[in-house]
C-alpha cells in the first residue's frame, strides 16, 4: 500500500490525533469534483451569461470590453494568475489577477476613474478581510462595476451581504470542496475549474472535452505524485525551489505557499519564472534546496526551462531536481533526478494545467508536514496563520 493510501486508510481516531481527518481527503477528492463544479457551472450558464453581457464582455467590439480584475489574497490571488492568461485568450481583453490586498490599500491607484471594470473575486470563505471591504468600497464608490463573487461558502459576507444587489452575482461551489483543513487543496482547483468554465462561457461543451482529461491525468498522477513527495520527505530538505513559466508560474507560487504553510516555516520556499530565477534568486539554491520545475508543453518555452535545469545541474548548485511535464519526449534525455509525467493529453495546454500540477505541491505539504511533526489540518502551532485571515483595521 502506498504512502497516501495508508494516510487515507488510518482509523478515525488516529487521523484526529495526526491532524489527518481534512487535508488528505480533501487533496484526493479533487479529480471527482471537479466535474461537480464543471455541472454547477451548466446549472448557472443562462444567468452567468447573461450577468457577463451586462458587464460588457459580450461587447462586439473588443475595445468596448472592460478590463477585468481577477481578485483574491494569498492562494485565492493565484487562482487569477492561474486563469489570466485563458481568459485574456477567450475573451479578447485585457484581464489582470490584482490582490486584493493591493487593491484595499491602493484602490485609486489601481482603479483608474475613467476605465470600464469588470471585477472577479475567488474566495474559499467568502469572508476574507480584504476581499470583503474592497468590495464594499467598489459599490460605494464605482457602482457602474460589477461584480462575479465566486466562494465555496453560502455564508460569506462577500455573497450573502449583496444577494440583492443587481450588479453582483454570487456562486458557491458545493460544499464538499469547502475546505476544513487550514490549506486551500480542493477548494483552489476547483475555483479554478470554474473559472476555466468562465473562459468558455459561450460554448461549456468543448470545454467538457477538457474537462474529461483533465479528470483523468488528475486520477493518474495522485499516486505517483504521492510516492514522490513521500521519498522526498525522507530527506533532509530545508529549502524548497519552484519555477513554473506563464500559468505554470501561479503554480510554483501555490506550491511554494502550501509547503511553507503545511511546514509552519520549516521548509523556506521561494517561486520563480524559468527565466526570472537566473536574475539573483538563483544565489539561494544549495545542496539542502529541494528544486522542482514545471516543464511547459509549449516547445519554445521548455527549452529556456530545460537550459536551466541543465545550468542547475553544470554549477552543481542542489542535489535534487524534480521536473513535472506533459506528453512525451522529457525522458530522451534525464533533466532531472526525479520524473513526473502528467500523461499524453492533447487538449491539456499549459493553461489548463494548474489544477493538476499543484497536486504535487500539495503532496509535498503533507507529506514535508508529518516529517517535521506536524497536524496537516492545523499546521500553526503558535497560531501564526490560521484558516481565514483575521480582520484588519
Amino acid at each position: 500500500m502506498s504512502a497516501f493510501a495508508e494516510l487515507l486508510s488510518l482509523p478515525e481516531r488516529e487521523k484526529q490525533s495526526r491532524g489527518l481527518v481534512h487535508t488528505p481527503a480533501e487533496i484526493a477528492q479533487q479529480p471527482g469534483t471537479w466535474r461537480t463544479t464543471f455541472a454547477l457551472f451548466g446549472t448557472r450558464q443562462r444567468e452567468i451569461r447573461e450577468f457577463l453581457d451586462a458587464a460588457g464582455i459580450e461587447a462586439s467590439d473588443p475595445r468596448d470590453r472592460p478590463t477585468v480584475f481577477l481578485i483574491g489574497a494569498g492562494t485565492s490571488d493565484y487562482i487569477g494568475q492561474a486563469l489570466a492568461i485563458l481568459l485574456r485568450r477567450q475573451w479578447q481583453c485585457e484581464v489582470l489577477a490584482v490582490p486584493s490586498t493591493d487593491l484595499l490599500t491602493h484602490f485609486e491607484e489601481l482603479c483608474l476613474p475613467y476605465k470600464k471594470y469588470f471585477w472577479i473575486s475567488f474566495s474559499r470563505s467568502g469572508d476574507s478581510p480584504e476581499g470583503v471591504a474592497v468590495l464594499e468600497r467598489s459599490r460605494r464608490f464605482r457602482p457602474d462595476i460589477h461584480h462575479l463573487v465566486v466562494s465555496c461558502n453560502p455564508n460569506g459576507k462577500m455573497v450573502r451581504d449583496h444577494a440583492a444587489d443587481p450588479s453582483v452575482l454570487g456562486i458557491c461551489l458545493d460544499d464538499a470542496v469547502n475546505d476544513r483543513g487550514l490549506a486551500m487543496t480542493s477548494s483552489f482547483t476547483n475555483l479554478v475549474i470554474f473559472g476555466q468554465c468562465l473562459a468558455h462561457f459561450k460554448h461549456p461543451a468543448q470545454y467538457e472535452q477538457v474537462l474529461t482529461q483533465l479528470v483523468e491525468a488528475g486520477n493518474n498522477f495522485l499516486p505517483a505524485a504521492a510516492d514522490c513527495a513521500s521519498a522526498l520527505a525522507k530527506e533532509s530538505f530545508n529549502k524548497a525551489c519552484f519555477v513554473g513559466s506563464g500559468s505554470l508560474r501561479a503554480v510554483a507560487k501555490e506550491c511554494s505557499l502550501k509547503l511553507l504553510e503545511l511546514t509552519a516555516g520549516r521548509v523556506i520556499t521561494m517561486s520563480e519564472s524559468a527565466l526570472g530565477l537566473r536574475h539573483g534568486p538563483m544565489a539561494a539554491l544549495d545542496e539542502d534546496t529541494l528544486f522542482v520545475c514545471f516543464l511547459s508543453s509549449n516547445e519554445r518555452v521548455q527549452a529556456y526551462e530545460r537550459t536551466l535545469l541543465q545550468e542547475i545541474k553544470n554549477k552543481n548548485l542542489v542535489s535534487t531536481r524534480v521536473a513535472v511535464y506533459l506528453g512525451p519526449g522529457v525522458t530522451r534525455k534525464p533533466l532531472a533526478e526525479y520524473t513526473l509525467n502528467l500523461g499524453e493529453f492533447g487538449l491539456l495546454i499549459d493553461e489548463y494545467r494548474p489544477v493538476l500540477d499543484v497536486i504535487f505541491g500539495q503532496m509535498l505539504g503533507l507529506f514535508f508536514s508529518l516529517r517535521s511533526g506536524l497536524q496537516p489540518d492545523c499546521p500553526s502551532p503558535n497560531g501564526a496563520i490560521s484558516r481565514v485571515v483575521q480582520s484588519v483595521v
